[in-house]
């Protein structure tokens, strides 16, 4: 368990301000571990969140006091919670508008001067690397999640639902996926999967990482084209569009118009995936994650920039 940078900033991102709720310490038998957490933020019909801290009655009440909890809270957990773990976890609620302060490598806050247990704590996670989170008295300590290739999927369709499912798994990307409604997304998403739900999705290209590589791919050709310009307008790695060469011709064209040089329009690649393995969703699935793998979508990215400056 580690703390993830990531996924906290795309919440904000998202929705503002963010409470993270951490299983900071443990005592006998507890549903979740040490560093298990969620996050919570107020949307549209009221408290949502991501991640767990183990279900029941425990994750619901510390989800409604998320916003005006302690700090910590030590709470056993007997018939007054509803579980019959026998144990007792103590929480850690903090609210984030920015993840400005917290460091790329492993993350120590409390109420007052750090001790010194906690600043050999530290030396040791950054000279050994990752190291499991702790509560030393009042100071929790936390491994943060080390970089990942950020993939920002548009579009929750059948190639969508296809490509994720392939994606998600692999620990040398970070997924976050896009649509415009809930009922888009399959009932269950696939592990690790950070979820956006947006009105006009392109509104939050500006949210994305100046290193993502997008794939966009979504129900409507209108919304892609616009996904398109705002990408194009916004530092990124890779951008990939689904489509046939008679849609990309036609995209060519509206981009220009809309101001972007043939140099810099080349930079999407279109179609996505590996045509000779078929238009199946799967099939596509496949050929995108395998290039994306392989590094190719990357180098040809970079090479036709280079082609253009």
């Amino acid at each position: 368990m580690s703390f993830d940078r990531n996924a906290l900033e795309l919440a904000i991102a998202a929705h503002g301000r963010v409470a993270r709720i951490v299983v900071a310490d443990v005592k006998g038998s507890t549903p979740r571990e040490v560093g298990a957490s969620m996050l919570v933020w107020h949307g549209p019909n009221g408290l949502e969140q991501s991640g767990t801290i183990g279900g029941g009655t425990l994750e619901f009440e510390a989800m409604k006091a998320a916003f005006h909890a302690p700090r910590l809270q030590r709470i056993p957990l007997g018939p007054s919670m509803g579980q019959c773990c026998g144990g007792s976890v103590t929480l850690l609620t903090e609210i984030f508008e920015t993840v400005e302060n917290i460091p790329q490598d492993a993350y120590a806050r409390g109420p007052s001067v750090m001790p010194l247990a906690v600043q050999k704590a530290l030396k040791g996670i950054r000279r050994e690397g990752l190291a499991a989170p702790r509560l030393l008295g009042d100071w929790m300590i936390e491994p943060v999640s080390p970089p990942v290739r950020p993939i920002w999927l548009w579009g929750a369709g059948h190639v969508g639902r296809a490509i994720a499912n392939v994606l998600a798994p692999l620990p040398q990307f970070s997924l976050t996926w896009i649509d415009t409604k809930q009922d888009r997304f399959p009932t269950l998403l696939p592990a690790g999967t950070t979820q956006l739900i947006a009105a006009n999705p392109a509104d939050l290209v500006a949210h994305a990482p100046q290193d993502a590589e997008h794939l966009v791919l979504t129900y409507s050709h209108a919304l892609d084209l616009e996904l398109c310009h705002q990408i194009l307008s916004h530092e990124f790695a890779f951008a990939g569009l689904i489509g046939s060469d008679t849609k990309w011709a036609r995209f060519r064209s509206r981009l220009g118009a809309l101001g972007h040089t043939p140099a810099q329009i080349s930079r999407i690649c279109c179609p996505i995936g590996q045509p000779e393995l078929g238009k199946h969703p799967q099939a596509i699935a496949v050929g995108v994650v395998a290039r994306l793998i392989c590094g190719e979508i990357q180098a040809e990215s970079l090479k036709s920039h280079a082609g253009g400056a």
